[in-house]
């Protein structure tokens, strides 16, 4: 089982992160550049870390030179991922650093 999700990519941000959801679009921080592959490399490890999946099982399937991507999350239900994304929003929250989905 699958998962595909939109991200919106914010690169060169002060920090890496995901900030918001709307209309079903994650909104993403990330500090790197968008050259070279760099941002869509963060953008994987981030989500990888978050999801607690390897980066392997992360693909970005449409948008690779475009800031709305789509991304195919491999092994992972959509329930899985919308409550390993909200779970990250909770600690970031507790230690005052709110994600807001």
């Amino acid at each position: 089982m699958d998962t595909v999700i939109k991200v919106k990519v914010l690169p060169r941000s002060s920090r890496t992160e995901i900030s918001s959801k709307a209309n079903g679009v994650y909104r993403v921080k990330l500090t790197d550049p968008p050259v070279e592959g760099r941002a869509n490399q963060a953008l994987i490890a981030l989500l990888a870390e978050i999801l607690g999946v390897p980066k392997r099982d992360i693909e970005i399937t449409a948008g690779k030179i475009s800031r709305l991507k789509t991304v195919k999350v491999h092994g992972m239900s959509e329930v899985a991922v919308t409550q390993a994304l909200e779970a990250e929003n909770l600690e970031h929250r507790a230690k005052g650093k709110a994600r807001s989905f």
